[in-house]
């Protein structure tokens, strides 16, 4: 038996299927050796470059794509335990911790828009809030029409200069929002500012996988988006003193507000010129002259993310995708049922967000209190936040987690729905929407799984756009149903949040029952190939990625 592959996982590239093979006879027994120093030494037996023709083809493969760190690949490289933590955590402090940075620009400016509106901005327009749910829907369809193209640009000219370049072309646009005194004026802002921030957050996701496993990522996504939850609490702390500048210089508070917020991201996206690398070999700038890494963590840093997914050194961090590769990524309809949760999955949170401080306004708070009020809610969404990602992970399980959504929100959804006492129980209302908004949230579930069910790097590039253009579609739905002849508790907006909740429990069900099906499928017909066979189909096969026999969807 010792001649006969042992697979241990397989990737494809844009431009050739790469087999990862490995040798039952060159594979280790032992789990980990001691060292004399008493720590755990990693040894090779998830290595799939174990095999040295394994290494040699990978060796050339990361030549013929001119992959930028093809310099440190050392298939031979061993690490201890407590290096190899040590290495994490400077990527958290470098990586990681950079990117919730530079989305705090991003939410800054695409969500103060409801504190704008708790000072009269829609007043002082004369604007009607149906003329709210038309910016709210501009918004978002020039969002999802920027999500494809700004993944594409960036997986050409590299994240590390296209994030930057967005930041401060929208951060402009987002404080000019200052000077509006039109719906028009009001309409091409908010399209503006849309435009020039699509993308933003595949292309940060894609970064970030150039230093972390897979295992490790959905972790870090969800610190990235409790970095939401933060920016939420702290301008709306900030909002209340700012919204106090009305009268100043004859301006109403909203407009300070735009200013303010939009010269403090367009610092963050000067300050992001620097804060980005291109790649782990590509970290020396002024500012950090020894770059991030000595010599032996960057052999780690480099060797732990090929050795986990072989695939992230095919092609080099400024190379473009094919047309052609970009329509098979398209076309994958094994991913369409995590697009599909994406769709529908934040519809009930995301509306009653973004109405949150015109609901509180119509019960009778004043607008510095509305502020005020809408900080528990975000503290209550990172716990959740946090502990449905880390559940999810501990259990390596997905749909059935995020079951957890459906039966938070029914329950409360339903009482909102039917109670009577809306108007003349604010406290009750309010402690019944904080609940809702404080939800478990999936999204960094969705975007790793998405990740892990691409099967190749051309895919994952651009399914994570896909994805978050289906979000951002269910953005729309969201923004539009509440009405205002519906107003001021929503009563039948908020049977369609409960029935689209209730949606979710069967769409959950139906992916991982595809998901199981098809590797059933796929597990079947793999085990009735004797070795010679699957040895033939890995050298020979057509198929490429997630369409390959010997792929497991994770569900």
């Amino acid at each position: 038996m010792g001649d006969i592959p042992y697979i241990t996982s397989y990737n494809s590239t844009d431009e050739e299927d790469i087999p990862l093979v490995v040798k039952k006879s060159h594979v280790s027994t032992s789990i980990c050796s001691i060292s004399s120093e008493s720590s755990i030494t990693l040894n090779l037996e998830e290595n799939p470059f174990i095999d040295p023709e394994v290494a040699e083809y990978y060796r050339n493969v990361y030549d013929r794509s001119h992959y930028e760190c093809r310099g440190e690949f050392d298939p031979d490289l061993k690490w201890t335990l407590e290096e190899e933590k040590n290495v994490v955590r400077k990527l958290d402090k470098k990586a990681a911790l950079f990117a919730c940075i530079m989305f705090v620009g991003l939410q800054i400016d695409r969500g103060n828009l409801g504190q704008a509106v708790s000072d009269n901005m829609l007043g002082d327009l004369n604007l009607t809030t149906d003329d709210y749910n038309t910016a709210n829907t501009i918004f978002l369809i020039m969002f999802i029409l920027a999500e494809l193209p700004s993944q594409l640009v960036s997986k050409w000219i590299g994240p590390d200069r296209w994030i930057p370049i967005q930041m401060i072309s929208w951060s402009l646009v987002a404080s000019s929002q200052a000077f509006i005194n039109s719906k028009t004026a009001f309409f091409v802002a908010r399209a503006l500012t849309a435009l020039l921030s699509g993308g933003f957050i595949p292309t940060m996701v894609l970064w970030l996988s150039y230093f972390y496993k897979s295992k490790e990522l959905p972790v870090r996504l969800s610190w990235f988006w409790t970095t939401l939850s933060i920016v939420q609490i702290f301008t709306s702390i900030l909002a209340f003193g700012i919204l106090r500048l009305r009268g100043v210089l004859g301006w109403e508070g909203w407009r300070w507000l735009f200013l303010l917020e939009g010269t403090f991201t367009f610092f963050i996206g000067i300050g992001s010129i620097f804060m980005m690398v291109p790649s782990a070999v590509q970290t020396k700038t002024w500012l950090t002259p020894n770059g991030w890494f000595t010599p032996r963590e960057l052999g780690i840093v480099v060797n732990r993310v090929l050795r986990d997914d072989p695939s992230k050194g095919d092609m080099n961090n400024r190379q473009a995708l094919s047309f052609s590769g970009v329509l098979k990524s398209l076309y994958d309809y094994d991913l369409w049922p995590i697009y599909f949760i994406g769709l529908i999955a934040y519809v009930p949170v995301s509306t009653m967000n973004s109405y949150l401080t015109i609901t509180l306004k119509n019960l009778g708070w004043s607008t510095f209190n509305v502020n005020l009020l809408t900080i528990p809610h975000n503290i209550f969404h990172i716990i959740t936040l946090l502990g449905i990602t880390g559940l999810s992970e501990r259990l390596n399980e997905r749909s059935l987690v995020s079951l957890l959504v459906p039966l938070w929100l029914l329950p409360l959804l339903g009482f909102l729905c039917w109670w009577k006492g809306s108007m003349v129980n604010p406290w009750g209302t309010w402690a019944l929407c904080n609940l809702i908004l404080g939800a478990p949230y999936i999204h960094a579930i969705c975007v790793s799984w998405v990740s892990r069910n691409s099967g190749s790097i051309r895919t994952r590039s651009v399914s994570s756009a896909i994805y978050n253009m289906s979000v951002q579609v269910g953005g729309i739905f969201a923004a539009n149903i509440y009405r205002s002849d519906d107003a001021p508790i929503y009563k039948r907006g908020n049977r369609t949040l409960f029935w689209i909740s209730f949606t979710l429990i069967p769409l959950l069900l139906g992916t991982k029952w595809y998901y199981s099906w098809r590797n059933k499928c796929r597990e079947q017909i793999w085990n009735r190939m004797s070795p010679q066979e699957r040895y033939a189909y890995m050298h020979g096969t057509t198929d490429e990625g997630n369409k390959r026999l010997d792929f497991r969807f994770a569900t």
